[in-house]
């Protein structure tokens, strides 16, 4: 059953198995284990990504294609909600499936546009002109403040049963308040769980091997007989669905969406890193990239606050883990993860699991 569930893609590691439990199981108590607002917007955000970046290994991992206009989709979903919901003093169910369907629908528009238009010259070329939209997009959205709220960006309500002011239950059960925010958290969660276990199909099909053979030798795979570009165009178009939807969870979560939340180049950057640290061609890598590199943004300057209080005394030392000096530590963090994981913490442990 769950063989199957997994569309046969096992973790082949005993270790990664484990690690990957852990994973599910503490996204899954996250509202019953940490009471902090902080911890749940923490495990919000890890949920988010872990769709975003795997939709990108997508691209990345398994086709191929390096694209910078990732984040171009995840902000047409957020912002189809955000435009949607702002629109309605009142916002219900039909509000959201309305944005989130024309941001799909744009978003499919844009890709096989892209795809079509692009696919066919080289790859940093094609680097380039994503780049290039993407920039253009982010143009376009802080200037069109009548639309998106330019620079400031859209608050808007969602849905009354989504609403932190809604609650369900007046005590709380297993320490946990039983409210909208409560279940705009599980919303994500079911909805993560869904969507990565549809690209685990989607990559370990017949299509997904195909992806996987353009990777390899895109000379070879259009030798016999496959149209790369078509099958490029797919893998484009069905990314940017899955990054959609994304950017529209993120913005049911955050009830706001703003240049800066979903368009920035700091979080194409960031999708990058979580690919290499997770592992490229694997759907898993996503998962334990994205719940790595979160915790390691979000905690990080905790730890060093409490380490500079313990060496006060110390100079050098202190002022070496002075918190305003994480972003130093984040990216020693980072050379040293690519350096001992090069295929990633999945890749690795699988290479492990077959010697």
């Amino acid at each position: 059953m769950i063989k199957a569930l997994l569309s046969h893609d096992l973790p082949r590691n005993r270790l990664l198995a484990v690690l990957l439990i852990a994973t599910v199981l503490g996204l899954a108590l996250t509202p019953f284990l940490f009471t902090s607002i902080k911890a749940l917007n923490v495990a919000a955000k890890i949920l988010v990504f872990i769709i975003l970046v795997a939709s990108y290994d997508l691209l990345l991992g398994y086709t191929g294609i390096v694209s910078f206009a990732h984040t171009l989709f995840f902000g047409i979903g957020a912002y189809g909600v955000a435009i949607a919901c702002s629109r309605s003093e009142d916002p219900g169910w039909s509000a959201v499936l309305l944005g989130v369907v024309a941001a799909l629908a744009l978003s499919l528009v844009l890709a096989l546009l892209i795809g079509l238009l692009s696919l066919r010259v080289k790859a940093l070329f094609f680097a380039m002109i994503t780049m290039a939209v993407a920039a253009a997009f982010i143009t376009l959205a802080s200037q069109l403040s009548g639309l998106t709220g330019g620079e400031d960006g859209l608050s808007f309500k969602v849905p009354e049963m989504l609403r932190p002011s809604t609650e369900y239950f007046e005590d709380p059960f297993l320490g946990a308040s039983i409210d909208g925010r409560f279940l705009t958290y599980y919303l994500l969660f079911a909805a993560t769980v869904v969507l990565v276990l549809m690209l685990l199909r989607i990559v370990n099909s017949p299509f997904g091997r195909v992806l996987q053979a353009i990777r390899e030798n895109d000379f070879r795979a259009e030798a016999i007989g496959y149209r790369t570009v078509v099958y490029r165009t797919l893998s484009n178009v069905m990314a940017s669905q899955f990054a959609c939807l994304a950017g529209a969870l993120l913005a049911l979560w955050l009830r706001y969406n703003g240049p800066d939340t979903s368009l920035s180049m700091e979080i194409m950057l960031d999708i990058l890193l979580i690919v290499v640290i997770g592992g490229m061609g694997t759907i898993y890598g996503a998962v334990l990239g994205a719940a790595l590199f979160m915790l390691a943004q979000n905690y990080l300057q905790d730890l060093m606050k409490l380490g500079a209080d313990a060496v006060q005394g110390i100079p050098v030392l202190s002022q070496l883990i002075a918190p305003d000096r994480w972003l130093l530590w984040m990216g020693l963090l980072f050379v040293l993860a690519v350096y001992h994981f090069p295929f990633g913490i999945v890749g690795r442990l699988r290479l492990k699991a077959r010697s």
